[in-house]
């Protein structure tokens, strides 16, 4: 069993606070996270009809089952019991009385902002990271890594990842889109999804998402939400900072889980991902979302932008604290190639004051420093956040 790397903020926080709140995607492995944090706790499943009953008739009662505290788990199915929760905690005043688990974001993230503000801390638990995949064993070519994901299920049972993310899907869309939308043509929104996995990595155009899709604006606007809201698509946005340019505004579309793009894209072994047109964006959609994780799983909210001009010069990340950037060019080439550079230097030639640090994460293995630039290979992401942090540490004491 996978130590999850945020076990020991949640450990911390739990000391900290009354309740901790744990949401993410389906099946990113928010119930074993909690359980083997918290052996000793008991533990209870709002799934299961006969607890999910008890809790909605008799709220006070079902509480009164954990003088200790418990690890609720899918909390938003009883939504009220929130309430009740906010009353036991402030009764008995201790720290980790509760830790809450959650998937259906819209429905928890309510309840939460209103019954327990102030008294939970908040994290969320994305798929697992590279690191934790593959954890004691070899890592795989970079092409099996895009084509199987970070889904933890498909890790501990070596599941076949198209076949295992076909039922994903389908639990997701037949699940939890019925209960948060009004969809009455699965079929077009499964289409819909399937374009926005065609545009991972890109500039988002919801206009040109619907027209292709068949519905309007604010449908898409609405279904995008949704995915996003429930973790399974992420929205980077554009660095604001006026460097006096014509910046684009719009945010860039990428997928939490790199896995589920491949499978969107109809991708269903690894060898078809060597000349694959969108092989890039799903490499920059991998490093995108590790880059989320490493955050996340510190309990941190996202610091991440990234710069486009009118002109077309790019920097695909940047990590912003305070008023100091560390930049981060993604390129999927196994071969460092000068044009590399060419975005980072010229976002330094506009605001060199606050840039921290740079960075190149490209498809190759070898290390090495070159323009004033640490290069990292595809393998080395948590080197290069932690590079990114302590240079931005630095930077802004």
């Amino acid at each position: 069993m996978v130590v999850r790397e945020m076990q020991a903020v949640l450990l911390r926080l739990a000391g900290s606070y009354p309740v901790v709140t744990v949401t993410g995607p389906r099946q990113s492995g928010k119930t074993t996270l909690c359980r083997m944090a918290f052996p000793d706790r008991d533990y209870v499943s709002l799934e299961s009809v006969d607890q999910r009953q008890f809790a909605t008739d008799d709220p006070r009662g079902f509480l009164a089952q954990f003088p200790k505290g418990a690890v609720l788990d899918e909390v938003q199915r009883v939504p009220d019991l929130l309430s009740y929760i906010q009353t036991t905690v402030d009764e008995r005043n201790r720290s980790g009385q509760y830790i809450l688990t959650g998937s259906a974001q819209f429905e928890l993230m309510d309840s939460v902002s209103q019954s327990l503000a102030g008294r939970t801390a908040l994290l969320r638990l994305l798929p697992f990271t590279l690191e934790e995949a593959y954890l004691g064993r070899d890592c795989p070519e970079i092409d099996s890594l895009l084509w199987r994901g970070f889904y933890p299920r498909i890790h501990d049972h070596n599941l076949n990842p198209s076949e295992a993310l076909s039922f994903y899907f389908d639990t997701y869309v037949e699940r939890d889109l019925r209960s948060l939308l009004n969809v009455r043509d699965l079929s077009q929104f499964e289409r819909f999804v399937q374009l926005c996995a065609g545009r991972t990595g890109q500039i988002l155009n919801l206009t040109g998402l619907g027209s292709d899709c068949g519905v309007t604006h604010n449908t898409a606007r609405a279904w995008l939400s949704v995915l996003e809201t429930s973790y399974l698509v992420y929205l980077l946005k554009p660095h604001a900072r006026n460097l006096g340019r014509r910046l684009v505004r719009s945010p860039k579309l990428y997928f939490v889980d790199v896995g589920l793009a491949t499978f969107l894209l109809g991708v269903e072994e690894p060898s078809q991902l060597t000349r694959h047109p969108l092989r890039g964006a799903l490499f920059e959609t991998f490093v995108v979302s590790e880059m989320l994780k490493q955050r996340f799983n510190r309990g941190l909210r996202s610091n991440l932008f990234f710069f486009r001009d009118s002109a077309g010069h790019e920097v695909d990340l940047l990590l912003e604290s305070g008023q100091a950037v560390y930049l981060i060019e993604i390129k999927a080439g196994q071969t460092v190639a000068s044009d590399f550079f060419r975005g980072l230097n010229f976002y330094r030639s506009l605001n060199s004051d606050s840039v921290a640090g740079m960075g190149v994460l490209y498809g190759g293995e070898r290390c090495h420093t070159r323009q004033d630039t640490d290069v990292f290979g595809c393998r080395d992401i948590p080197s290069l956040y932690q590079s990114s942090e302590n240079a931005l540490r630095e930077k802004t004491t």
